[in-house]
C-alpha cells in the first residue's frame, strides 16, 4: 500500500532501496542494540505522512540458509518452486522466499509421520486440541534447524521439504521521520533481536538484516503502509501527549520534526522509558535539543533500572496526573506506541486512573470518559 497513488511503488511492487546510514543508539555495555537506520526513497516518488509504516522484505541469515541446506543433505544449486510459483535454486529460495525459523505446522506433520515413535511427544501435543498451549510452550525457542538436526536420520527430498514452508512476509516498522523534514529518505529506529535458546544463539531476521547484513550497493524492497488511524491531529494548535517507551519512541519522534517544521503552535508532551539513562536514552541529544528550541514542551523520562525501584511511563503520568488532566481538558490528543502485552495496559489501567483522581469520576466514569476519548479519535495506539 503506498501512500502516494502516483508513485510506481507499493508492496506488491516494493521499491528497490539503499541504507546509507545504520547508527547503533544505545551505548556501550547495553543490553539492547537499539539502531537508527536511514533508507534512501530518491527516484521512487513515494510519499509517506508521520504515523506510518515502512514495510521491508528483508532476506534470511546465509549461515542458517546453509546449515539447512547441509542438515537436509542437498547442495543448494537444486531446482525448487519459489513463492511467486517460478523455478528458482533451493538456496534462493531459502533466502529470499521462505520463514526458515519458526516450524510451520505442515513441517512438523510431515516430520511426526516420518519419524513417528522419535517424536511421541511432539506428536501427543500435535494431535490434542486441548494441548494447544503446551505445544506453543513445546516449541518456544526451537526453530526448522533443531528439529532437522535432532532427527538427521530422516530423509527429506528438497521440493518436499520446501512445500512445508510458509512464504516470508514484509516487516512493518514504525517510521521514525517526517518527509517534510527528510525529502526522500525514511528513518527506523529499530531494537536487533538476538538471543539465545536451546544451546543456540537466534537472530531475528529484519532487525539482524538491517544491523548486519542490508549495506553498501545492496538493494532491498521497501513500501509505504498507510496508517490512518495514527495520525497527528488535523489542527496544529491541538496539544499533544505521546507515549513511547523503547522504539515506541519512532514515530513521535517523526510527529516533533512534522510539528518543528510546519510551525504548529500546539504544546508537545512526550513520556520516553527505557532501562538506564547512561546506556539506553535513545536521541537524548536531539530530544534536549528540540526541547532547548520550545518545540518539545515537556520530556518526561523513566529509566527502570537506574534504582533500586522500577519506574515505568505509567509511574510517570501518575506523577503528572494533575498537569495530564489538564493538557486532556484542553483537547490534547493521547498517543502510545510501543508494547501491546504489557506496557500499553498498563499505560491505559493508569490513564483510567488519573480520570479518577483528577477529573472525580467513579470507575465506570472513567471507563465511558476514556472510551469517548477513543471515539473522539483522541487516543490513539501503534501497539505491536
Amino acid at each position: 500500500m503506498s501512500s502516494d497513488p502516483t508513485s510506481l511503488y507499493s508492496r506488491k511492487n516494493p521499491f528497490p532501496a539503499l541504507h546509507p546510514v545504520n547508527r547503533k543508539l544505545s551505548g556501550e555495555g547495553s543490553g539492547k542494540d537499539t539502531r537508527h537506520h536511514e533508507i534512501s526513497l530518491a527516484g521512487s516518488g513515494l510519499n509517506y505522512e508521520v504515523g506510518d509504516s515502512l514495510g521491508l522484505f528483508a532476506t534470511n541469515d546465509p549461515e542458517l540458509v546453509q546449515e539447512i541446506i547441509t542438515a537436509i543433505g542437498a547442495t543448494g544449486e537444486e531446482s525448487v518452486t519459489g513463492s511467486d510459483g517460478q523455478p528458482k535454486s533451493l538456496r534462493n529460495a531459502l533466502l529470499g522466499d521462505y520463514i526458515i525459523t519458526q516450524p510451520s505446522k505442515e513441517f512438523l506433520k510431515a516430520l511426526i509421520e516420518k519419524a513417528d515413535s522419535a517424536v511421541a511427544d511432539l506428536r501427543d501435543l500435535f494431535n490434542d486440541p486441548a494441548q494447544k498451549k503446551a505445544l506453543e510452550d513445546y516449541l518456544w525457542g526451537l526453530e526448522f534447524i533443531d528439529f532437522l538436526l535432532a532427527h538427521h536420520s530422516v530423509k527429506w527430498g528438497v521440493e518436499e521439504f520446501v512445500k512445508t514452508l510458509r512464504k516470508l512476509q514484509p516487516r512493518l516498522y514504525s517510521i521514525a521521520s517526517s518527509l517534510k523534514a527528510n525529502p526522500e529518505s525514511v528513518h527506523l529506529t529499530v531494537a536487533t533481536v538476538r538471543y539465545e535458546s536451546h544451546g543456540r544463539k537466534r537472530k531475528g531476521v529484519a532487525s539482524t538484516f538491517l544491523a548486519e547484513r542490508w549495506g553498501g550497493d545492496q538493494k532491498a524492497g521497501v513500501f509505504v503502509h498507510t496508517a490512518k488511524h495514527f495520525r497527528l491531529p488535523e489542527d496544529t494548535n491541538t496539544p499533544v501527549i505521546m507515549v513511547g517507551p523503547g522504539t515506541g519512541v519512532a514515530p513521535f519522534r517523526a510527529y516533533i520534526q512534522e510539528r518543528k517544521v510546519t510551525g504548529a503552535k500546539g504544546k508537545n508532551w512526550l513520556f520516553f522509558g527505557e532501562q538506564t539513562r547512561a546506556k539506553d536514552f535513545l536521541y537524548e541529544q536531539e530530544l534536549a535539543a528540540l526541547q532547548a528550541d520550545g518545540v518539545l514542551n515537556k520530556l518526561e523520562v523513566a529509566f527502570s533500572r537506574d534504582q533500586a525501584n522500577k519506574i515505568y511511563v505509567q509511574d510517570k503520568m501518575r506523577e503528572n496526573a494533575a498537569e495530564l488532566w489538564k493538557w486532556l481538558q484542553e483537547g490534547a490528543h493521547f498517543y502510545v506506541c510501543g508494547d501491546g502485552a504489557r506496557m500499553a495496559k498498563d499505560v491505559d489501567t493508569e490513564l483510567h486512573r488519573i480520570a479518577e483522581s483528577q477529573g472525580g469520576k467513579s470507575p465506570e466514569e472513567a471507563a465511558a470518559y476514556v472510551e469517548s476519548l477513543k471515539k473522539e479519535k483522541r487516543y490513539k495506539k501503534d501497539v505491536y
